[in-house]
């Protein structure tokens, strides 16, 4: 079991809201369920690894439960690092059900492209189905004649939000609760840039000539699924750090860059940003409208894309309109096209699209790519 303990600085990792409010909800239903909420639990992250949390407070009364977990950022902090994640648990009577609410300081969602509901809590959908999974681990057999209702909220969740894009995604009043892993890497810090860096002198030291550039664990389990005749150094997780990761290629003589992504950070690239992390600029959507245009989406559906703040929302109308293909083919094509201005020559670039489950949705080559992925 792995406990969450100080590391030497720039390389200590954190836990994500979703793995908080997934061990928040843990330590409550344990105090349903004991009649003592502990002063530490543990908790199950998506990727499977198990994590002991200090639980900063917890309260019992009749059929009520609740729990508090104080984020830990590790060393990439952000607006809700310290954040409490706070889950309050009662018994209900729809028996083997487990219903999850959005409290004070959880975001509403109001827009489509999220992948969540419109008015639903700005729950993801992983950080959900952690909760629950917690949650049946330690209460399965009392969940075989009772429910559960499980509030998360954040205390000055709404005032952390305001530090954050969420307002123009259409998530209102809080923050978002989220986390595909459970992990916070340091990727805002020096020593994971570095880390990038070093990946690709890795490669091109044990003579690798292609390197695969992914900003995540889906994206990256995506393309070793696509690619599997390449060696595992050749796959080097850049997170948001496009730029360093590509001039490190360029200085390092590696002949093929594959880039593996989804719809929001491949659009990033593809209006130039030399990094891509969602609290710097905005998707710009004039440009994902401008791709829609141009795979012949009917001119009433490029100005809702444009009227709206993600571009996973043009991908559900492409889906809709059966252009998804062609879509991603599109945004595909215009990611290298911005890369290849920005170094003509250097290397062939090609870009694997997958969606947010890891379904590959398309894959484009460079004017210098001169064989099949």
């Amino acid at each position: 079991m792995e406990t969450a303990e100080k590391k030497p600085k720039g390389t200590r990792k954190g836990y994500t809201t979703g793995a908080c409010s997934a061990a928040a909800a843990r330590a409550a239903v344990q105090g349903l369920l004991s009649g003592h909420v502990p002063s530490e639990v543990d908790c199950i992250l998506p990727n499977g690894e198990q994590v002991m949390f200090n639980v900063l407070e917890g309260l019992i009364a009749e059929n009520y439960a609740r729990a508090v977990i104080e984020k830990d950022a590790g060393d990439d902090p952000d607006c809700t690092h310290l954040a409490h994640l706070t889950a309050e648990v009662i018994w209900t009577d729809a028996v083997n059900t487990v219903v999850l609410k959005g409290g004070a300081g959880v975001g509403l969602v109001t827009r489509a492209g999220l992948g969540l509901p419109i008015g639903e809590a700005a729950i993801n959908p992983v950080p959900r189905k952690n909760i629950e999974e917690n949650i049946r681990l330690i209460a399965h057999a009392t969940l075989l004649t009772k429910g559960l209702q499980v509030t998360i909220s954040v205390p000055n969740g709404e005032a952390m939000a305001k530090k954050t894009l969420n307002y123009r995604l259409g998530i209102l009043g809080g923050i978002s609760i989220l986390g595909t892993t459970g992990i916070v890497h340091p990727y805002s810090t020096a020593a994971f840039r570095a880390s990038v860096v070093q990946g690709v002198e890795v490669a091109a030291n044990q003579g690798r000539a292609t390197v695969v550039f992914t900003t995540g664990g889906r994206t990256e389990k995506f393309v070793m699924q696509e690619l599997p005749l390449l060696d595992d150094s050749c796959f080097v997780q850049m997170g948001d750090f496009l730029t360093p990761a590509l001039e490190a290629a360029d200085r390092c003589g590696i002949q093929q860059v594959i880039i593996g992504g989804m719809v929001g950070k491949l659009t990033k690239m593809a209006q130039g940003e030399t990094i891509t992390h969602a609290n710097r600029n905005p998707v710009n959507v004039d440009l994902v409208a401008d791709i829609a245009r141009a795979v012949g989406a009917p001119e009433a559906v490029c100005l809702a894309i444009a009227n709206q703040e993600t571009a996973r929302y043009a991908g559900e109308c492409m889906a809709e309109l059966g252009l998804e293909a062609e879509f991603h083919i599109e945004l595909a094509k215009r990611v290298i096209s911005t890369l290849e201005d920005r170094y003509p020559k250097r290397f062939a670039i090609s870009v694997l699209v997958c969606d947010f489950d890891g379904k590959k949705l398309a894959e484009a080559n460079g004017t210098l790519h001169d064989s099949t992925l």
